[in-house]
């Protein structure tokens, strides 16, 4: 961390639809494997606490009910874990329904991220139960505290050198032609954490893979993706467990298809600051009202497992060498 390093995890876990106790249990279980591996930033699946294929369940109180207590127990159970953590679930405000991101901190519940883009076309039916998120920081009262409610929200921890400033989006906004993340990284943000649920077609899967590893290399951040698991389908969607970690066009860790999985990789914070000051296209920053939320990591040197090239600038493989002289 003091070199500007921090390791990042994307998990899919196996869940039980509309069970949230068994699917925290999960989400724990897991960052406390990432907690031991050194992982300091933790992302979780789009609507992890209760599953996302629950339908019209996701109308009925005790459910949501459930997901609440299950965030609270989720934000206790990892008081000792010096990781910032993203789960989703539903959760009302102002009597409406939202999908939304939850990002916790060793006990506390720092802020809540609602989805803004709803897919409703082909087999997702979203806007039967949820609303729109919106840009407007406002307050969800969650057990006796206001927390941030918004998707304009930065998490923000100096502990690192180059600065750690985290964002979120929820699955279809990376699909969006206007993208929450290209806000984020326009008011600073350098890394992206997505919880998603994209279902598993033929071809899908390369398709995802571009888009992340495109969309760092266009937002010169790191974006870290993580997918919900085989175990979520009981009806038309299946979905695939596809976790991708990127960095500025690089894919640094993916993981397969159908399994649970965790992955992890080192992000280099420094890289993307260097990147960032000779892009100048980031001095021309279009200022939104944001909510910035700081958060204090320990400052300890991070294990790094990630290798660099020898020759960064020569294609490690024969044939992409070939390739790149016939060029020249």
């Amino acid at each position: 961390m003091t070199d500007g390093f921090i390791k990042a995890g994307a998990a899919t876990v196996h869940v039980k639809v509309a069970d949230p106790g068994y699917n925290t249990d999960r989400i724990i279980e897991q960052v406390k494997l990432m907690d031991s591996d050194g992982v300091k930033l933790m992302g979780f699946p789009e609507l992890s606490i209760s599953g996302y294929t629950c339908g019209d369940l996701f109308l009925h109180e005790k459910l949501i009910e459930g997901c609440k207590e299950q965030l609270l127990r989720l934000a206790e159970e990892t008081q000792e874990t010096d990781a910032l953590i993203f789960a989703g679930l539903p959760l009302i405000y102002e009597d409406k329904l939202y999908n939304c991101a939850a990002a916790v901190f060793k006990g506390d519940i720092l802020g809540i991220i609602p989805k803004t883009y709803l897919p409703n076309y082909s087999e997702f039916y979203e806007e039967r139960h949820f609303t729109p998120g919106f840009k407007e920081i406002k307050f969800l009262e969650l057990f006796g505290r206001k927390v941030p409610f918004g998707t304009n929200l930065i998490f923000e921890c100096a502990d690192v050198k180059g600065g750690l400033k985290v964002a979120a989006e929820i699955c279809e906004d990376l699909w969006a032609p206007e993208t929450p993340s290209s806000a984020h990284v326009l008011n600073g943000a350098n890394v992206i954490v997505n919880l998603s649920a994209s279902d598993a077609l033929i071809g899908k899967a390369e398709y995802r893979r571009q888009l992340v590893s495109v969309t760092s290399a266009r937002l010169s951040c790191a974006y870290i993706y993580a997918g919900a698991g085989a175990s979520e389908s009981t009806q038309d969607l299946v979905f695939a467990g596809h976790d991708i970690i990127a960095e500025n066009g690089t894919i640094l860790k993916e993981s397969g298809l159908f399994k649970d999985t965790v992955i992890t990789a080192d992000i280099d914070l420094g890289r993307l600051l260097s990147d960032r000051q000779k892009t100048n296209t980031f001095r021309n920053v279009r200022k939104e009202e944001y909510l910035r939320i700081g958060f204090n990591l320990d400052a300890k040197e991070t294990v790094i497992s990630r290798s660099f090239p020898r020759n960064p600038f020569v294609p490690p493989k024969d044939d992409e060498l070939a390739e790149r002289c016939e060029e020249i």
